[in-house]
Order: structure tokens, then sequence, then C-alpha cells
């Protein structure tokens, strides 16, 4: 396997196991995390009521290209492997997308009835955009267009039913080693969390690994049936190319 330096951006929606898998990969000895490098942006652009809005834009680098310059520059602390927890709606229309040819993009989905019903309890009327599915295909056409090859997928299921199976795939597609270390990680928070830790991350605070899937029967309401069809239409095109286990 190739021990040259890899710059790893995971495009992720929101209401998937993306910590878990930030956690799996911040666990191992060669790699650097970063969670969300690009949300102070989106924030002061957009200017979303998310809870801890303004403490986040005065915390992080507000200025897209320099976060840009930075994620595809040295790795830091000496590390192999940069990986990058992004979330596809972070990545507004006007950001440049030159970028993405010097990293290698990954894309973790989660099937469309069980992210709205949990996107819902934390955002009660979301909109198409706010599932970051849209933005997600976009990404994906556009790096299969440029590369000519179909990019990484893997599914928030297939993750928990086998994640061995997954991730060593996973691994060998970005021609890196597998290592043990990213299936079992200490509790606790860490330093590279993003500041909103605290809100959103109770539940991976005490996780030790990837918990065994449990289906999610909740029903999406009435009033979310239209964007349900509109959100299973996308996955059902990224959906197929995923990594089995």
């Amino acid at each position: 396997m190739s021990r040259q330096p890899i710059h790893l951006a995971m495009w992720c929606g929101p209401r998937n196991i993306s910590t878990a898998l930030m956690r799996s990969w911040g666990n191992r000895a060669d790699t650097f995390v970063v969670d969300e490098p690009l949300y102070a942006h989106y924030l002061q652009s957009t200017g979303a009521p998310h809870v801890m809005a303004d403490e986040i834009i005065a915390h992080y680098e507000k200025d897209w290209q320099q976060v840009v310059s930075w994620l595809t520059g040295p790795i830091p602390g000496g590390k192999t492997i940069f990986y990058q927890k992004h979330m596809t709606h972070h990545l507004l229309p006007h950001i440049g997308r030159d970028w993405l040819d010097r990293v290698s993009n990954c894309f973790l989905i989660r099937e469309p009835r069980e992210m709205l019903t949990s996107l819902i309890k934390k955002l009660p009327n979301p909109q198409l955009a706010d599932t970051g599915l849209p933005q997600q295909l976009e990404i994906f056409n556009l790096v299969r267009a440029r590369t000519g090859c179909v990019p990484p997928v893997i599914d928030s299921r297939d993750v928990l039913d086998n994640p061995r199976s997954v991730l060593g795939e996973l691994c060998q597609r970005l021609g890196i080693e597998f290592a043990e270390s990213m299936l079992h990680w200490p509790p606790g928070l860490r330093d590279t969390d993003g500041i909103w830790a605290k809100h959103w991350y109770p539940e991976v605070e005490t996780s030790t690994s990837f918990r065994p899937y449990q289906p999610k029967p909740d029903p999406v309401p009435p009033a979310l049936e239209d964007l349900l069809a509109q959100c299973d239409a996308i996955y059902s095109q990224i959906h197929p190319h995923r990594i089995l286990p």
C-alpha cells in the first residue's frame, strides 16, 4: 500500500454516522482529523440560525479560500492522512470546486426515511437543501466526471452491519492499509471536535465503537412525504455505487 500523504474529504449529510466515522479515522496513529471546516463560512454566508452560530463564526476561519488552502496543504502533526469530515451543504455554490481535484473524495450516505425522521427532531420543517442530498449528488457527479471513475461511497447501515469489511474495502480503494484501531476508540470528546460537540455529540461521546444497526421504524409525517420522495430519488442515484460488505 502507498504511504504517500492523502487528503481525504468525506462528504456527508446530516444525521448520519459522520462523527462516529471521524472517531474511527481519528483513532489511527497516522491520521489527523478535522470537523466540518467550512461550517463557519457557511453560517456567516447564509445567516442560518443554528445553535451556537455566533460562537462558531467567532472561533473558526470564515474565509473559504483560507480554509481550502489549509485543507490541501501540509498535513498537521506530521501525519500522512488528513481526514476531513464535510457536510455537503457547507459547500455553497460560490465556493470554488477546483480544489476537489487535490483531495480524495468519498461519500457517506444514509437511507432517507431514517435520516429525515432523525433530522426533524433537530429541524422540524426541513427543506431539500437541509438534507444535503442535492449537494452530495452534485459533488459526486462532478468528481465522477472529472476523474472518469466512480468515487468511493459507503452507506451508514453497511458500516454498522460490518465495519471491518466496509472500512477495509474503503482503505483498499484509497490505497492505504486498514488499521484495527478504526474499529474501537476511547470514549469522550476530542480536541479535534468542533466546539458544537457539547450540543450535538452526546451519543458519540459515550461510544467506543460502531454500534450495531438498529432499524428506525418512525414514520415520516404526511407533510414531508413529498420531501421524502425527492430524497429517495437522489439517494437511489448514489446508493447503487456503494461499497458492499
